[in-house]
């Protein structure tokens, strides 16, 4: 990739490289930066919509389901027409209409300890976008292993949580120094506990937003900290947690 910015790209991020925490160098660091997005659902696609439209250089996705009827209220890439292809393929040939000059790696797979160590070392960036504990406790582990950044996203009904963390810095405290105890996938059950679908969006543009900001070291971002928000009552709120001393993470 060019180290200068084309007259297109110019007009295309203007909106942006005026930012003065941005400007015409922070849109290059976006242009070469490296995204895995972890699941093509309802967090994935607002993520992937956001950076494919802020310039990031390459995304890849991982997701091994279909589009179903179900999927269409919150996830926004999605139409009646897409129902039973596979999200990956849908999400490549919508996002190459919004961007076509940004890299789109897909994997039509689940993500899985026998295909992760492959996978990650490719991206500089994790987002998680899973509906379960045991995907988001995977990513926590090796993205801790190979110094990643990950943000992580969960909802559940009005309910959404975010956390990011920076694993090059050895402070950071991991998913597992939250999460001390099992956490049951119940509570992520979008089929029998529902979710709003607003929620998705909210949540998975905010996971965007870290993504951003850790791409321009800004330094007002979620490490080591969860936002919590709940739509119903429209509370917001931080929790700052440290690393836990019987952490496996205290090893790395």
């Amino acid at each position: 990739m060019s180290n200068t910015l084309s007259k297109k790209q110019i007009e295309k991020y203007s909106r942006q490289i005026v930012l003065k925490n941005i400007g015409t160098f922070g849109q290059k660091k976006i242009l070469k930066s490296k995204v895995l997005i972890v699941g093509g659902g309802g967090l994935g696609c607002p993520v992937a919509d956001s950076l494919c439209r802020a310039g990031v250089g390459s995304i890849g996705i991982i997701d091994n389901d279909k589009v179903s009827i179900s999927n269409i209220h919150r996830q926004s890439f999605f139409t009646s027409k897409d129902v039973g292809k596979l999200k990956v393929k849908v999400l490549k040939e919508k996002i190459n209409l919004i961007n076509p000059e940004i890299k789109i790696t897909i994997y039509k797979e689940k993500i899985t300890k026998l295909n992760i160590e492959k996978i990650i070392k490719n991206f500089d960036i994790i987002v998680d976008g899973s509906d379960n504990f045991k995907t988001k406790f995977l990513l926590n582990k090796y993205s801790l292993k190979y110094n990643k950044i990950l943000i992580v996203g969960a909802i559940s009904k009005f309910d959404g949580h975010i956390f990011s963390f920076n694993f090059k810095n050895k402070k950071t405290p991991c998913l597992k120094c939250f999460y001390q105890t099992e956490i049951s996938d119940e509570i992520l059950d979008c089929e029998s506990e529902g979710i709003l679908g607003p929620v998705a969006g909210i949540v998975g543009n905010i996971q965007a937003s870290e993504v951003l900001k850790n791409i321009l070291k800004l330094n007002n971002n979620l490490n080591g900290e969860m936002l919590i928000l709940n739509l119903l009552t429209l509370n917001f709120r931080k929790v700052k947690f440290k690393k836990k001393n019987n952490c496996l993470c205290k090893k790395y």
